[in-house]
This record gives structure tokens, C-alpha cells and sequence, in this order.
């Protein structure tokens, strides 16, 4: 399809655009204050990922305990051929939460899509890593959108947008199981409205397995996971003058079967108090900051909870342990037209 056009057309070069839609930006301030007031004590995981933490996570993948990304590119490069054959051709790919779009790599040739839109918050990394897809993949069109994927965004559409061609959205990583159930739901709905129609969803889902495998790829031997976690504490000292003492605070991740997820905490050795943004926050020992849940699913739950949003189960790969699955599914609701008004969008052109 596209790439024929390209063959016959050699000298024609890619579309790549920039939408910025200007995502509200997270108040750090705020949440982490509201989050150290509240019994249980939580800061959300999405502050993990500050400059160093993003490092972190990214030597975390890489370990021996941590199974599912390679788990997952392995799956994504053995099925890849069939993946596409479910899909079919010249479909309007979205990912929401791109990142490094290293994933979607794997996806790219063998399904040959229309149209490629990465979403992300982060305008300068995605500015960034769309270009490098654009150059990567001369065929291909990249619709680059800034957006906080979990709010309403809309997705370009018009004269210079991806028109046409089913809409598949790709969330690999198991990131839908950091969503509380009832969340995911309410995210599927979200994705299911963009994808109306013969569209569809292709999915990473962490399965449930034997609590030793999950809690080690959690306890890395190297410590690093345990550093990750720490280190939501030292930007929090660095951005809102906290003094947290790192040394009597440690990090705790365990698997709770009733929850069927892996819970992380930060875990205050003894009594003590802590400063932060002017405000004193008195922890008894043994008492938790929450940073973090990941949901397990069965691959029946998860193909429940996605009925849930609208979805219907058409395949699902594993590999051979039954550690990991991705799954597609085809979208239930009836195409309703055009849903993505092209003028929400402040398209950026790109040189």
C-alpha cells in the first residue's frame, strides 16, 4: 500500500507533524503534599520518572529478574507477521504513552501502517524520538501528538492529518496494570471511542504467576529497583526542600494475592519527622509511603475487563512460560464518523 506508492514516488519524502495540544503539567507540589497527608500515605508513580529515575527504569528492564520487557519484545518479534495479519495493512497506528517508541520498531515493517501517532506529555522527548522514527522509516507518515494520553486528547484528522484506515492503538508494557481495575476500564472506554468501529487495541498484559517470580522481578539482587523507588524521595527533597533521610527510609515490594498486584512502598525505619515544602509530616516506624501497584492479570480477567470497555477478544500471544501475553482486540462499537476535530489541534510543522 503506502509503501508501493513510496517505491513508485522514490524522491517523495514522509509527512512527520507536530501537534501540541499543552497538556496540563502534573503539580508535583500539590499531589505530593496531598499524598503525604492522607492515611495510607501514596505518591503516585508517574513521579518517578524524573531524568535520573527514567535511567533507573530503563537499567531495571535489563535485569536478570525482570522479565517483562524482554518477555514482551521477544513475543512482539516472533508473532510480528501474525500480529499484522489479524491488524491488516494500512492502518492508523496510536500509542499512546509512546516513550522511546522502541517497541512499535518491531511492528513497523511488517505491518506497513497508513500513519503513525505517537502520544506523549513529554514535548521535547517526543519531539525528539518522532523525528528519529520519521528518519528510521522514510515510508511512513508520523503524526507526533503531545498529550496527557490518561485526559481527553484528540488525535489529528483533515486535509494534513492521517485520514482513513482502521485505528489500532498499541499500549504495550503492561503500563494498564499501574491502573486501579476500575481506572483501566474507564482508560479502555477512552481508547475504545478513538478506535470505533473496525478499529482495534493490541495490549501488553503481565499475567499472574508463581508470587516468588513476580515479587524477585520486583527485589532486583542488584538493588536497583530498590534505588528507583528511593529516588521519588530525593526529587522530592531537591524540588520541594524535603529532608528526607534516604538511610531511614528502605524499599519494600511484595506481591498481595487478594489484590492479585505487586505493591511497592517506601517503608520508614524507625519514628521520625520529615520537612517538606515547609510542612512537617511525623511517620511512626514501620509506617509505608505507597509509590506504586501493577496489576496480574489471567488472560481470561483481562479479556473480562476489556468486555468491560467495549472490546472483544480476536487473538493473544504468550510465550512459552505464560509470563507475559499481548492481546488484540476489535473494537464493538459502530463507526459514528468523524470524532476527532482536526482544529483542536496546534499543529507544528516540522523542517
Amino acid at each position: 500500500m503506502i509503501r508501493d506508492a513510496m517505491l513508485k514516488h522514490p524522491a517523495r519524502p514522509n509527512r512527520l507533524r507536530f501537534y501540541d495540544q499543552h497538556p496540563a503539567i502534573s503539580d508535583f507540589h500539590a499531589e505530593v503534599l496531598h499524598g503525604l497527608n492522607r492515611r495510607p500515605r501514596s505518591i503516585g508513580p508517574k513521579f518517578f520518572y524524573d531524568e535520573y529515575g527514567s535511567r533507573l527504569f530503563d537499567a531495571i528492564t535489563h535485569t536478570r529478574e525482570y522479565y517483562p520487557t524482554r518477555t514482551e519484545l521477544a513475543i512482539l518479534e516472533q508473532y510480528k507477521d501474525d500480529i499484522a495479519r489479524h491488524i491488516g495493512s494500512d492502518c492508523v497506528l496510536i500509542e499512546p504513552g509512546s516513550g522511546n517508541s522502541r517497541k512499535v520498531r518491531v511492528l513497523l515493517d511488517s505491518l506497513k501502517p497508513r500513519a503513525y501517532i505517537p502520544i506523549d506529555i513529554s514535548k521535547d522527548y517526543l519531539r525528539s524520538t518522532s523525528r528519529h522514527i520519521a528518519a528510521e522509516y522514510p515510508w511512513l507518515e508520523v503524526h507526533a501528538v503531545c498529550a496527557d494520553y490518561t485526559a481527553e486528547f484528540t488525535l489529528p484528522d483533515g486535509p494534513d492529518g492521517p485520514e482513513g484506515g482502521a485505528v489500532v492503538a498499541f499500549f504495550p508494557g503492561s503500563t494498564i496494570g499501574n491502573f486501579e481495575p476500575e481506572q483501566a476500564v474507564a482508560f479502555l472506554r477512552t481508547i475504545a471511542a478513538k478506535v470505533q468501529g473496525h478499529g482495534g487495541l493490541l495490549i501488553g498484559v503481565d499475567l499472574k504467576k508463581h508470587p516468588q517470580r513476580l515479587t524477585a522481578a520486583y527485589n532486583d539482587i542488584q538493588g536497583i529497583t530498590a534505588a528507583f523507588n528511593l529516588n521519588l524521595l530525593t526529587r522530592v527533597n531537591r524540588e520541594l526542600q524535603g529532608d528526607f533521610d534516604l538511610d531511614r527510609f528502605h524499599h519494600h515490594a511484595f506481591y498481595n494475592a487478594d489484590m492479585g498486584r505487586i505493591e511497592m512502598h517506601l517503608v520508614s525505619a524507625d519514628a521520625q519527622r520529615v520537612r517538606v515544602a515547609g510542612e512537617d509530616f511525623w511517620f511512626e516506624k514501620s509506617e509505608t509511603i505507597h509509590t506504586e501497584n501493577s496489576y496480574k492479570y489471567s488472560i481470561d480477567e483481562f479479556k473480562m475487563l476489556a468486555a468491560r470497555a467495549g472490546f472483544r477478544s480476536d487473538a493473544v500471544w504468550t510465550d512459552a512460560e505464560q509470563l507475559f501475553s499481548i492481546h488484540y482486540f476489535r473494537s464493538n462499537a459502530a463507526p459514528q464518523g468523524k470524532q476527532i476535530p482536526r482544529h483542536h489541534a496546534n499543529i507544528e510543522p516540522q523542517p
